[in-house]
């Protein structure tokens, strides 16, 4: 089998590949019986799967508006089962939906998002890429609009995606490929602007969705769009920089990965590695004067030396690149006459109004510095706080909530201004991170200056709240928080209020761990070799699902009890150590990545990005009934060491059956499955396919038959270049059932 990809293909950066967590806080072995005994490993059996294929696209045209009406959100129709065939496993170069249903390619790598902007050629000669879709579909949100242009969250037939685009193939936007460092500063201006947010109007006409190339409200949000620092860090010493010398200013938002919306109507984006695009000299340790600013950015990632991913900074003295080298090179003691602070205006949670193209758009430091995927919010209560759910994408770290300190008002809903409620309830409250105990409980411990473990830290000083935000990772560790396996995306499920994180994968996590390495503990309790015999090292290498339910269903408890939804596993593996949800071969996974439960159905959608199952199949997307937490049991891990056992307890789940988890969706080649959302009728479904073919087996782009994949064009949309020469495109899909019902019934 494939080697693990404990980190997202498209993303590498030194956030997922090195420890960056120094600390010995507990990853379980401190606080988990850890005793010898014997026992022997088991092996299990294999299995077969079911089908169906792809669609077609169409383009429709509407306008705009600026009301903004009250909205009305249906009730959750709960499903006891999913209603589909299985979806076989795939190899193929095709996107591959249920028997009965259509997936529908509407929003592309590329699409001009105005009249004037000039159709995509996918040849490396575009350019505009502020005025075009960006690269790598990510998180996105449906926003309902009424026929007049208002807001209307109840709309099922004209809306507004706010999407990710978390990063790039760099290769494919360019006619030979991207050049060597020193980079040409055209191929950096066509680069940067692929990142960032768009914000696109879908429409349906005669039952098909399209986007809608001229809407008033299309734009793109980029790497160079002005934004503001909101919140306890707006104006600190940390975030004066050249560009913005109070601090309460900063350029653009970048590595735009999980996402979010609120209860009044915006978007929220999560920054996730947002390091891998600076650079920082060989000698800048000594520049800085050794001094703490050094401790920061070694735990995010950002060693002296260390280079950047796209090397923008190499494209010329021009402020736009040299953004991108964060060396203390200025003669000033405060930052403002350089870069150097430019690192910590990066790692929030940006709030977008989709609605408003003239409204600020806002970082939210409140809720901390790290690599940002989604942020879900608790369940509202009229008269109590809000919690927002949230997790650090990378190994060994953490997985953190906010409390708001205002209380919810439902009148909120609809307020007259969407980012002044924002500013009510995201600048203020309190930041936890995640304590599990080996009891199956845990606790939420506070992020605040006048904690005693953080006041007396000895590994930094902190100077007040602002620092605690803005190095939030340094402040989880001297509480002690619990080492998890890549907290990615969160969930809060519709009517349970329970909390879903998903743990894609962890190559350090071990049962006798070296140093850097984890040891196996309750929430993170597997390590294993592929079944295949393919891997000497054992690691998780397919990641689960944890929840959590807090106490007394309060979202401002600082008490919780969890256990473990789901196991990734193929089939054959081992059910003592390795398949222990018991999945079959029509339900089995690896490395589950995006979470999103159905505000219509209640069903749980699990996406994936897998290094580690892809010699079997592509990634793919499954719809699972959850129970609740304790639904299943306490279960004991033998693992054999030399002299006897290491055991583990941990606490699984209620096994899935088939017809409470199956297969809905397997994408093209190597492709990450990632971003969903719904019309309010739950009767189409948004999808985005990541990097198809972004593994290039060539020397270069120049020879077409060597890629890896040619999706979406050979599956009909604006192929051009037809199907044996087309470059694979990020792209959003739609998926209906032909019947007209909701999607999964």
């Amino acid at each position: 089998m494939n080697a693990p990809a404990d980190l997202p293909r498209h993303a590498r950066s030194i956030d997922d590949e090195e420890d960056l967590n120094p600390t010995a806080n507990p990853d379980f072995q401190q606080v988990l019986h850890a005793r010898l005994s014997r026992r022997s490993l088991l092996r299990g059996g294999v299995g077969g799967a079911a089908t169906a294929v792809l669609g077609s696209w169409s383009l429709a045209a509407c306008g705009g508006g600026e009301d903004d009406p009250a909205p009305t959100t249906p009730a959750p129709a709960a499903l006891d089962k999913v209603a589909f065939a299985t979806v076989a496993k795939s190899t193929a170069d095709t996107l591959t939906v249920p028997a009965g249903y259509t997936a529908t390619v509407i929003y592309a790598l590329g699409d001009p998002l105005d009249a004037t902007t000039p159709a995509f050629k996918n040849d490396g000669t575009d350019t505009d890429f502020d005025k075009r879709a960006g690269d790598h579909h990510d998180g996105m949100y449906y926003f309902g609009l009424s026929a007049a242009g208002a807001r209307d969250a109840s709309s099922n037939d004209r809306g507004l995606l706010a999407m990710n685009h978390e990063a790039l193939t760099d290769n494919f936007l360019h006619a030979n490929g991207s050049s060597a460092r020193p980079r040409p500063a055209a191929e950096s201006d066509k680069e940067i602007p692929a990142h960032g947010i768009s914000i696109v109007e879908v429409a349906k006409s005669a039952g098909t969705f399209s986007y809608v190339r001229n809407s008033s409200f299309n734009r793109r949000i980029t790497p160079l769009t002005p934004l503001e620092l909101s919140g306890p860090v707006r104006g600190n010493a940390l975030v004066k920089t050249k560009y913005s010398t109070a601090g309460t200013g900063c350029r653009g938002t970048i590595n735009n990965c999980g996402s979010g919306y609120t209860p009044w109507g915006t978007y929220l984006s999560g920054e996730e590695n947002w390091n891998g695009y600076f650079t920082r000299g060989a000698a800048d340790n000594a520049a800085r004067g050794n001094d703490k600013s050094v401790t920061s950015l070694n735990r995010y990632g950002k060693a002296q030396g260390s280079a950047s991913r796209h090397g923008w900074e190499t494209s010329g003295a021009d402020d736009r690149f040299a953004r991108w080298d964060i060396s203390k090179l200025g003669a000033s003691t405060d930052g403002t006459d350089d870069y150097r602070n430019e690192l910590n205006t990066f790692g929030y949670v940006v709030e977008v109004d989709p609605y408003d193209k003239t409204a600020t758009l806002k970082k939210r430091t409140a809720l901390g510095r790290y690599a940002h995927e989604s942020a879900d919010f608790g369940k509202l209560v009229a008269g109590k706080p809000l919690a927002v759910y949230m997790g650090d994408d990378s190994r060994g770290e953490y997985m953190y909530k906010f409390v708001s300190t205002a209380n919810w008002d439902a009148a909120d809903a609809t307020p007259t201004s969407r980012i002044a409620a924002g500013d009510k309830y995201l600048d203020a409250g309190k930041l936890y991170v995640a304590k599990f105990n080996a009891d199956g409980t845990g606790n939420w411990l506070e992020l605040t200056v006048t904690a005693t473990a953080i006041a007396t830290y000895a590994g930094y000083a902190f100077a007040d709240q602002a620092d605690v935000l803005v190095n939030a990772r340094v402040a989880a560790d001297a509480l002690g928080a619990t080492k998890m396996d890549r907290p990615e995306w969160c969930a809060v499920h519709p009517t349970t209020g329970e909390i879903y994180y998903s743990l894609t994968n962890n190559s350090g996590r071990k049962v006798q761990p070296a140093a850097g390495q984890w040891a196996v503990d309750g929430p993170n309790p597997r390590s294993y070799a592929d079944p295949d015999g393919n891997a000497a090292t054992p690691e998780n290498r397919n990641g689960h699902i944890i929840r959590i339910k807090e106490t007394a269903g309060e979202s401002a408890a600082t008490t919780f009890t969890w256990d473990i939804y789901l196991f990734g596993s193929q089939a054959n593996g081992d059910p003592a150590l390795v398949n222990l949800s018991s999945l079959s071969a029509d339900q089995d996974f690896s490395s589950p990545d995006g979470l999103w439960f159905s505000r219509n159905t209640g069903l749980c959608w699990i996406q994936t990005d897998d290094g580690a199952y892809t010699d079997v199949t592509n990634c793919m997307l499954l719809a699972g009934v959850p129970g609740g937490v304790g639904d299943g049991a306490k279960t004991t891990l033998n693992y054999p060491i030399t002299g006897g056992t290491v055991t583990v307890d941990t606490y699984v789940g209620k096994k899935p059956t088939a017809d409470t988890l199956r297969r809905f969706l397997v994408g093209p080649k190597d492709c990450e499955i990632t971003g969903i959302t719904e019309t309010p009728d739950g009767k189409a479904v948004f999808v985005n396919i990541q990097h198809p073919g972004e593994t290039i087996v060539a020397t270069n782009v120049a020879d077409p038959t060597k890629y890896l994949s040619h999706w979406p064009g050979n599956a009909g949309y604006q192929a051009t270049a037809g199907n044996a020469t087309s470059r694979p495109r990020s792209s959003t899909i739609v998926i209906t059932k032909n019947d007209g019902g909701r999607i999964g019934t």
